[in-house]
């Protein structure tokens, strides 16, 4: 159990970082739009940040995340914007979603190098926990980034 507890703090100091990263360039870019996208990325990374609090008092919880039902790999396919105050919505959402990308292969990477059974399952889990992130962002992604013309 100790493990697990050291993984989950180690989350959570991933979505500290997570928060603080979102809520600065929310605070430094021009675009209006942009600034809303990345207070509402900020704030969801506080809900996460509490969920996993929560998760330390009740680790079994931890088991019940599952993975969205498919992964397009939209955020693999797409470049990694440049951060700038001048970004625009689809870029800021690309940024995010290469963030949510970074943070599920490290957490896999960590499952991969960790024999303990339980334990490589808490990182396959919050592996899938960013997972469903990276998804969310990609849909909002392809919506801002694809928008259908007629």
């Amino acid at each position: 159990m100790r493990y697990i507890e050291d993984i989950l703090s180690m989350a959570v100091t991933r979505e500290i970082e997570a928060y603080e990263f979102y809520k600065q360039v929310g605070e430094k870019v021009s675009d209006k739009e942009v600034k809303k996208i990345f207070k509402e990325l900020s704030d969801e990374e506080l809900g996460h940040r509490d969920f996993l609090e929560k998760l330390k008092l009740e680790p079994v919880m931890l088991t019940k995340i599952e993975p969205p039902k498919a992964d397009y790999k939209v955020a693999e396919a797409t470049e990694l914007p440049p951060l700038s105050i001048n970004m625009k919505p689809a870029d800021a959402i690309a940024l995010a979603m290469k963030k949510e990308q970074q943070a599920v292969e490290l957490y896999r990477l960590m499952a991969e190098s960790i024999n303990d059974d339980s334990v490589k399952e808490s990182f396959l889990n919050l592996a899938n926990m960013e997972l469903n992130h990276k998804h969310r962002l990609e849909n909002i992604f392809v919506d801002i980034g694809y928008p259908e013309s007629f």
